[in-house]
């Protein structure tokens, strides 16, 4: 069973930056339901806009914690 997590992302073009030259390479947020989540900055690649990564997205992970897919759910 997959696990969907939400979460709100607000990552600036200049932020993004760290995580492209691979000085950054996890991102560390927070979910809607409080916890704390931490993915690898690469799984962004998909969503990033020209304003950054802004808005609320949905992760998905399989039964093992790997990585599924993200989408955005909507603009903040």
């Amino acid at each position: 069973m997959h696990q969907h997590l939400h979460v709100v992302l607000n990552i600036s073009p200049q932020k993004l930056i760290y995580y492209y030259e691979g000085t950054a390479n996890t991102v560390v947020t927070k979910a809607t339901d409080g916890r704390i989540i931490r993915f690898p900055a690469n799984i962004l690649r998909s969503v990033v806009q020209a304003d950054g990564v802004q808005g609320i997205f949905e992760l998905v992970f399989d039964e093992n914690n790997k990585f599924v897919s993200i989408s955005r759910v909507r603009n903040t």
